[in-house]
Order: C-alpha cells, then sequence, then structure tokens
C-alpha cells in the first residue's frame, strides 16, 4: 500500500460545534484510514450525529478543521452517509431513488442502468432480497427500505466509495440480514474501504470494529482498539452502568383477563408483555397495525382511547415534525383534566415536564422544536406521549430503534412496573434481547403465527427454529 493509500481519508483535528450556547460537539480529534472500522458509540445526544455532519460535509465546523486527503470536499473525497432517519423519497422507485444521488446518470435512457446498478449492488450486499428496483419505495417495508437506503450508499454512483458512514444500519432488520451487511462490512474494509459504524447493538460493534470511539457530551472520553474493550466497559466509558436485566420471561400466570383476541390466534392477558417475533416482513408489524385500528376507530375510542401505539418509523407513523416537544408529548392527554373542550395547559405542562424527567429526554425547554431532538431522544418522547396517556393497552412496532444501550435497560423497567400496575403491552422486536422480556411470544412465518413461546422457552434457538419451520402454536 503506497503512502497516498495509506493517508486518513478524513481527519478532524479540534473540531467543535456549537448551536447558540449549546457544544454539540467540543474539541474532537479523529482520523479515518483505509481498512478502519470505527466503532463510534455514546448515549443519545453525545454528538455523534453532529460529528458525522462534519465528516459528511453536512455542517462546517464552529472552530477547528476537518481535512480530507483528495479535494476540497467529503464528495471528493469518497464519503458516503447512510442515516438513521431514512431519506428515501418514498413515492419514486428504488432505481429512481438512486438516480437523485448519481449525477452521471444522464438522457433518456437512464432508468436501465439505474435499475442494473441499484439491483447488483442490493445483490452483494443483501443475497436473496427480492426487492424489485422498479418497486416504488412507499410499498416496501421499513426493513427493505433501510436496504435500499444502504445500497445506495455502497453502490459505485460513478466512482466507488472510500468511506461509509453508517448510523445504526440494522434497527430495523432481522438478525439474518444483519449478519449479511456485517459480512458485506468486514469485506467491504478488507479491500481498502473504511466504516464509520454507530449503533447501540453492543454484540455487532464488537464483531464488525477494529476501533471503537467512545463521545459523551460532544467529547472523545475513550478511544481503544476493540479487543481492549469489554463489554462493560464500553457501557462504563458512556458513561450509564446499564441495571440488571430482571428475568421477566419465567412468569406465565397471575395475569388478568384476557383483553386481546384476534382471528388470527394473537391474545393478550391483563398485565402480560405479549412479544411478536420472526423474520422481518413476516406479518408481525401487520398484524398490530390491524389489532390498532380495530381497537381504535370507533367514536368511543376517539372520546376515550383504550389503546396507543408506539411507532419505530418515527418520521412517518410517530412525531409531529411541526410541533414542540411538548405539544409531542400531551397529544395523548389533551383530554384529561379539560372542561367543557377547555385543555388545561398547566396541567398539560406539568405531564410534559414530568415524563421528560421520568424518561430523561435531553433538552434544555419542552418548548424547543421535536426536530431540535437527537433521533434516540425523538423515541423517547413517543414511549412520553403512549405512557403518559390513560390507555390500558400498548402496541410497540419495534420501538427501540436507535435508543442507546442505558436507555433501553430504562425503558424495560417502566414497561415492566406498568405492566405490573395491569397495562398490556403487545410487542414487535427484531432484537432478541427485548423479545426475551416478554412474557409469552408470538412467532410469525408467513403473517401466520408458526408458534407461542412461554417462560424458559422464550430463546433465540426456539425463535430461529419457529421462523423457519412451521409449528402448530400452543
Amino acid at each position: 500500500m503506497t503512502d497516498h493509500e495509506s493517508a486518513p481519508i478524513v481527519t478532524l483535528t479540534e473540531a467543535a460545534k456549537h448551536f447558540g450556547p449549546v457544544r454539540a460537539l467540543d474539541g474532537v480529534t479523529l482520523s479515518v484510514t483505509p481498512g478502519d472500522c470505527i466503532g463510534l458509540v455514546g448515549h443519545n445526544g453525545a454528538g455523534k450525529s453532529t460529528l458525522v455532519n462534519l465528516i459528511n460535509g453536512g455542517l462546517s465546523p464552529s472552530s477547528g478543521q476537518v481535512g480530507f486527503d483528495r479535494g476540497e470536499s467529503a464528495q471528493e473525497a469518497g464519503v458516503r452517509s447512510v442515516f438513521q432517519e431514512l431519506s428515501l423519497c418514498p413515492n419514486l422507485t428504488v432505481a429512481e431513488n438512486l438516480r437523485i444521488s448519481h449525477l452521471d446518470l444522464k438522457g433518456p435512457g437512464w432508468r436501465r442502468p439505474a435499475r442494473a446498478e441499484i439491483s447488483a449492488t442490493l445483490d452483494t450486499i443483501f443475497p436473496g432480497h427480492g426487492i424489485e428496483a422498479n418497486a416504488e419505495v412507499d410499498s416496501l417495508s421499513l426493513a427493505e427500505r433501510q436496504m435500499v437506503e444502504i445500497a445506495i450508499g455502497f453502490a459505485p454512483r460513478g466512482s466507488q466509495p472510500r468511506l461509509v458512514v453508517l448510523d445504526e444500519p440494522t434497527s430495523s432488520l432481522d438478525s439474518g440480514i444483519a449478519d449479511q451487511l456485517l459480512a458485506h462490512v468486514k469485506e467491504f474494509c478488507a479491500q481498502g474501504g473504511a466504516v464509520i459504524f454507530i449503533s447501540h447493538m453492543m454484540g455487532e460493534v464488537f464483531e464488525v470494529t477494529n476501533r471503537i470511539v467512545v463521545l459523551k457530551d460532544g467529547k472523545v472520553v475513550a478511544e481503544r482498539l476493540t479487543g481492549d474493550f469489554t463489554r462493560q466497559g464500553l457501557v462504563d466509558a458512556m458513561g450509564h452502568v446499564a441495571a440488571e436485566t430482571t428475568d421477566t420471561k419465567t412468569t406465565t400466570g397471575g395475569f388478568g383477563a384476557e383483553v386481546i383476541r384476534t382471528d388470527q390466534g394473537l391474545s393478550a392477558r391483563e398485565g402480560e408483555i405479549v412479544g411478536l417475533s420472526g423474520l422481518a416482513g413476516h406479518g408481525q408489524a401487520a398484524a398490530l397495525a390491524q389489532l390498532y385500528l380495530s381497537r381504535s376507530s370507533s367514536w368511543h375510542a376517539r372520546k376515550s382511547p383504550d389503546v396507543v401505539f408506539i411507532a419505530g418509523d418515527r418520521p412517518r407513523d410517530g412525531i409531529l415534525p411541526l410541533w414542540s416537544i411538548l405539544r409531542n408529548i400531551s397529544i395523548s392527554v389533551l383530554q384529561q383534566g379539560a372542561k367543557w373542550g377547555v385543555v388545561d395547559r398547566h396541567a398539560e405542562a406539568e405531564i410534559a415536564a414530568d415524563w421528560k424527567t421520568r424518561i430523561g429526554i435531553r433538552t434544555d425547554d419542552i418548548a424547543n422544536p421535536i426536530l431540535s431532538l437527537s433521533g434516540g431522544n425523538q423515541q423517547k418522547v413517543l414511549f412520553a406521549r403512549a405512557l403518559a396517556s390513560q390507555a390500558p393497552v400498548v402496541i410497540m412496532d419495534d420501538p427501540m430503534r436507535g435508543v442507546d444501550v442505558g436507555t433501553k435497560q430504562d425503558v424495560y423497567e417502566m414497561i415492566r412496573a406498568e405492566a405490573a400496575r395491569g397495562r398490556t403491552f403487545l410487542w414487535y422486536s427484531t432484537e432478541t434481547e427485548e423479545i426475551c422480556q416478554c412474557n409469552r411470544v408470538f412467532v410469525f412465518r408467513n403473517h401466520e403465527i408458526s408458534a407461542e413461546l412461554k417462560g424458559d422457552d422464550i430463546t433465540e434457538e426456539r425463535i430461529l427454529e419457529a421462523s423457519f419451520e412451521m409449528q402448530e402454536a400452543s
């Protein structure tokens, strides 16, 4: 490898970014060289997204320097970004979305090479993906959209990528598809590419990276070879010691009356945490959506809802982007304390402030716009909105996307506490760790329930068996 080939692709020297009095990034020094796979970790609001935006040219530093080995810009240096908040245009096809970032595709015949390029890239990263290049993005599942976004990031687009930033790339993928991506990342780096890998999934960080950088409050607080970290040491460096996980799955009795029963066989009792698992795209999200619509569409349900929904796809199904943090939380509780249709603004502010503290939303003022928060903190707002309501049933569609490990443990405890008070939770997740928090689990395959697991049977092995081989539900 020549000196030019081994020179850092990007170098940050005492880089800082301030938004008014807020120091989002405070004097970070970092270099990324060919072959690097750097794990960038830290709690929500630690400064990861700001750092990425300095590297990809989305932001300019308030002080310090950001330099590239080729050209004056991130684009000239071959820097690509795949963001946590998906940026695809839903009304365009997969191939048309590639065209947006592929300026060399010109003239009346550009669609054919666009289809060929995105299809070839998807085939390379995700063999057997089943995604059509002519499919409109809006018709794809969340997992498929994430796969397309990743493929566009790695696609040639006229010149090969040299550094790809992956921000929570597996948050909507099941374990099999995630493994395909991790294998591609390893191969890409082995061939001289570089990756900045941002994830709250510790196992993936340890598996795929060779160096880990820990951010806290906008500063690098630890940077070492991956092998020099332990899992607990990494959590400690982030500044939050993960709580011990209480074993809830062994408890299968002591619940109240059955409150949910669907024609498909899905059921739940009062105070029970019920999980939906299986390979992504096999009907779990559709089952929850159908259940939510059936329970919330009546006039009585609109007056006094008995079910609330926590979305994993924040931009499409969750946040109200033009509203403040306060209004995004309080929309579920406006009728509480209202007299003659007039909202009690004081009570509304108290409820929102209480949940800001309870769930740890990082903001100085809940009157700030919701979009001023990081993705993980926006997700906390959706949890606060749901749990602040009085609805006895909470439906959660892969709700932990982009939420850090410490917050996950806090939310697990909160869910268990609410269930102990009689609340019922239906929880779809692509993460086995989350499914193991449940009292009972329904595994889906081909849009049908292939198994019902209880207690000690709720294991990754049993879930995988049921995902690939139809079994009779208990």
